[in-house]
């Protein structure tokens, strides 16, 4: 049951943390002791760098998922032709048997 797979890739896990991570974080800032405008700028600055973060995180697991696509359409397509000969090749060789059985 250990080798099951879960599901959780390791971009998942990464996103978790970084989440977990700014939600500690934004728990310390309102924790610590501010004034009202210096905690209300704290937690703006943390909100822009975290939205950052995750447009960046977001893009990359775009580009990763459209070059999986891509290295799974090339796999389809070469397993593709190379089952397209295996049944050129079959046909050719039933041909030449059935041509074999009418000479003889």
């Amino acid at each position: 049951m250990a080798d099951d797979y879960r599901g959780c890739g390791a971009g998942s896990v990464f996103l978790a943390f970084v989440m977990g991570a700014a939600i500690g974080g934004g728990i310390a800032l309102l924790t610590a002791p501010r004034s009202g405008s210096e905690m209300r700028g704290k937690i703006r600055d943390l909100s822009d760098e975290t939205l950052d973060r995750v447009r960046e995180l977001t893009d990359e697991a775009e580009d990763r998922l459209k070059s999986v696509v891509d290295e799974g359409r090339d796999l389809l397509n070469e397993k593709k032709d190379l089952i397209q000969a295996a049944i050129e090749a079959g046909r050719q060789a039933m041909e030449a048997e059935k041509a074999k059985k009418k000479e003889a």
